[in-house]
């Protein structure tokens, strides 16, 4: 054991633990979500550690001896070590010190490692004086949630594209598949199976737009605006190195904000990104609805598709299969619906110099951004890929349909097209047949008419017939 203080007494640390005093009262003060820091925000985190480290040295202040020890324990950090020793409940109070203090002194006991000291020789490696130089709660945890956003946000497009991407091809495949288009859950006129699914894909390409353009205002970070964004203690050439860094690091074009005691007050760029993720779930919600909906049966269902059969449906009744991926991506959807919520009201909760609740907002929006990528990845994979479309029972659903009788108005009139349909309801004979019986248009005509390329790319087809008529 070792004995660590702080202003508050002091408490013994095991030797094998890499936290300490502050780390360990937080332990002891937040247990609410039984979640620790996502692994993504501990590597932007070290990012910001090392950026700030590296922006030292070349200031001057740090001694380099020191500096390359924190810079080390960073990398390795950022490398995914250490993990087990980020401790700290992911909702905690005073806006996040307990997540920089357990980076500050996990770091700082891996640096005195590194150079062949004993952890809890803070004369030596500080975690307030040497790791948290020029720094503040206030700078450090939004940068590192901004960072950690933007690094999941790329993930999560390069789902999307890829889920678009799938649409698009089942798109070209199904493009002659002619089936029932629905208003009101009622039969409308025909569409193609092809035309749904490209529009499936150009929702989720406009909901990526959306994260791409919101995403972009989070690349400035309010980093060297210490406390209150005055930047207190942080040298100005700092503050210039330390975005420097951070772009190294992190691979993005890392920017000063233009007003750091705005940046430092106010939140609402984290609440304009998290709705672009409310609305790409609502749109993918939709989505999973009509693709239950159109796989629904199979008996005694619309049974226009057929999604892959991933695992039994039922533990009574055999043979049943659920469309298990869409109700699982609705769920999401919700999920991220109620997290969108959470950080609307945290963000709004801020006073005066700093918005305390950062903590909640970077649970929710990790949570949003992580859950949403794998659900489409998993829809992706799982369900949009291996969908196949059953053909004959979305063109015997045509014929059977009529809504046809629509695409016969330019050529009959709208109060003969009428008639024919009240007598088809009925009668139980098809449109197409009553319409023959009456002389109205011929068999060669009416396929024509009726054909895929008419009745849902109206045009050519349709002037072809008329300059003959």
């Amino acid at each position: 054991m070792r004995i660590e203080k702080d202003f508050l007494g002091e408490i013994e640390i095991p030797d094998e633990l890499y936290y300490g005093v502050q780390t360990t009262r937080a332990l002891h003060n937040f247990s609410i979500t039984g979640h620790v820091l996502n692994e993504d925000f501990i590597a932007s985190l070290a990012i910001v550690k090392a950026a700030a480290a590296r922006a030292n040295m070349r200031t001057g202040r740090m001694p380099a001896r020191i500096g390359g020890a924190i810079v080390r324990a960073a990398e390795e950090i950022i490398a995914g070590q250490w993990q087990n020793q980020f401790v700290v409940d992911c909702i905690q109070g005073g806006a996040g010190t307990s997540m920089n203090m357990n980076a500050n002194e996990v770091i700082a006991n891996r640096a005195l490692e590194i150079l062949g000291e004993v952890k809890g020789n803070y004369a030596l490696i500080s975690p307030n004086n040497h790791v948290n130089m020029a720094q503040s709660t206030n700078d450090v945890i939004p940068t590192a949630i901004r960072i950690c956003t933007i690094r999941k946000a790329r993930k999560l497009i390069a789902a999307m594209a890829s889920l678009a991407a799938a649409f698009e091809a089942k798109g070209e495949e199904f493009s002659q598949v002619l089936k029932m288009g629905r208003t009101h859950l009622q039969d409308a006129v025909p569409i193609t199976l092809g035309q749904e699914f490209q529009a499936y894909a150009e929702a989720i390409k406009r909901s990526m737009r959306r994260i791409e353009l919101t995403v972009q205002s989070l690349h400035a970070v309010n980093m060297g605006a210490t406390a209150v964004g005055t930047g207190l203690n942080a040298e100005p050439e700092y503050i210039a190195f330390v975005t420097e860094e951070l772009s190294k690091l992190a691979g993005e074009p890392i920017r000063s904000a233009k007003n750091m005691v705005d940046a430092t007050q106010n939140t609402d760029e984290l609440a304009e990104f998290s709705g672009t993720l409310k609305v790409s779930a609502l749109a993918l919600s939709k989505i999973a609805n009509d693709l239950r909906l159109m796989a629904s049966g199979p008996k005694c269902g619309l049974n226009e598709l057929l999604l892959p059969a991933i695992q039994a449906g039922s533990s009574i009744m055999p043979g049943k299969v659920n469309p298990v991926i869409p109700e699982m991506m609705n769920q999401v959807a919700f999920q991220v619906i109620g997290n969108d919520l959470a950080v609307s009201m945290a963000v709004e909760a801020g006073q005066f110099e700093l918005n305390v609740m950062e903590p909640v907002m970077a649970y929710n929006l990790f949570n949003s951004l992580t859950i949403l990528t794998n659900a489409i990845n998993a829809m992706n994979s799982k369900c949009v890929q291996g969908i196949k479309a059953n053909v004959e029972h979305c063109h015997s659903m045509i014929d059977a349909s009529v809504g046809v009788v629509t695409a016969l108005l330019p050529h009959i009139g709208y109060e003969q097209a009428s008639l024919i349909a009240k007598e088809a309801l009925g009668s139980g004979k098809t449109v197409k047949e009553i319409v023959i019986q009456k002389g109205l248009l011929t068999a060669e005509q009416l396929d024509v008419i009726l054909s895929p390329g008419e009745m849902t790319q109206p045009g050519i087809a349709g002037k072809q017939f008329l300059s003959q008529s």
